[in-house]
């Protein structure tokens, strides 16, 4: 077994740092993201990476970046090899240089694909069916090393980004536990990256905003994959209306885009018209409120049926 170096900060990361434990390296220090404010409170609170290697009893480096002091620490602690899954950082040439093996990365898509900080999101919002995961060697370029190995894994219908990074995490552990074994002991050996790359940039408020004149496929990976961060939203009346997973209707194609239709009975479906065929709303959080059931929000609307979201 090895001693490594875990650099990691959100729950993503969780899984893999369990598993190397599990797995009987000796993970020498955790670099993680100092506390940050969370809640309506904004009570600092600390990375869920922290708070495993705590419950652990694992050293751990709170940094938001590699300075000086953290390089030191990081180089003195005596890896053989460093593991990122999701430290939210770029780690700099020396700190590279300064491990034996040099820095494994865990990414969520099948690279050269999706380089970049939301590769999960940005396959829901292509309307991918099939992504995956890599492991690879860092260096100096964006997701750019060589990789030790891959594994695919398919887009299901309900998938939001929430759901498909948790499945990502957890068979990407089993994947980073087969790839750092396999390259210490030199039975794995790096192979360059092959094809067309496309970037994965940070999504940001705007980019959950739902233009109902896309087809319905495209409105659905959008909402997929803006979900649960940054957030899918509309407006309507001028307000703010936040939007979970839709569900896509074939059948119903007489809507124009944007507009809404309430099918009649007690628990009537509220179907929205897009470039295509409609979508049906499964939850909705109007401003100022709490994520309801579309059909209860419904029952709110003025009395017409139709009502143009924009």
């Amino acid at each position: 077994m090895s001693r490594l170096i875990f650099a990691g900060t959100p729950v993503t990361a969780v899984p893999a740092l369990r598993r190397l434990v599990a797995d009987g390296h000796e993970i020498v220090a955790v670099l993680t993201r100092p506390d940050a404010p969370l809640g309506r409170k904004r009570v600092l609170t600390p990375s869920p990476v922290a708070q495993v290697a705590q419950e652990l009893g694992l050293a751990l480096i709170k940094s938001s970046k590699i300075d000086d002091a953290t390089h030191t620490a990081l180089v003195s602690a005596g890896a053989d090899l460093a593991v990122v899954v999701a430290y939210g950082g770029l780690i700099p040439r020396r700190t590279l240089d300064g491990v034996p093996h040099g820095w494994v990365n865990l990414h969520f898509s099948l690279l050269p694909e999706l380089r970049g900080a939301a590769p999960v999101q940005h396959a829901l919002i292509r309307c991918a069916d099939i992504t995956g995961a890599s492991v690879f060697v860092l260096e100096e370029g964006l997701d750019t090393g060589p990789v030790l190995g891959m594994m695919t894994e398919a887009v299901r219908d309900k998938d939001t980004t929430g759901t498909l990074l948790d499945r990502l995490a957890h068979a990407g552990s089993e994947l980073l536990s087969q790839a750092v074994a396999g390259y210490v002991s030199g039975q794995v050996v790096p192979i360059p990256q092959t094809g067309e790359p496309t970037l994965a940039p940070k999504l940001g408020r705007e980019d959950g905003r739902v233009d109902w004149t896309q087809p319905a496929r495209a409105v659905r990976g959008r909402i997929a994959g803006t979900t649960p961060e940054p957030g899918a939203f509309t407006e309507i009346s001028e307000a703010v209306l936040k939007l979970a997973r839709v569900e896509e209707e074939p059948l119903v194609d007489h809507l124009s885009p944007g507009t809404v239709w309430v099918e009649p009975g007690k628990n009537g479906r509220v179907l929205v018209g897009t470039g295509s065929h409609a979508v049906a709303l499964t939850e909705v959080q109007p401003a100022g409120k709490k994520m309801m059931r579309a059909a209860d929000w419904a029952r709110g609307l003025q009395s017409e049926d139709k009502v143009l979201l924009g």
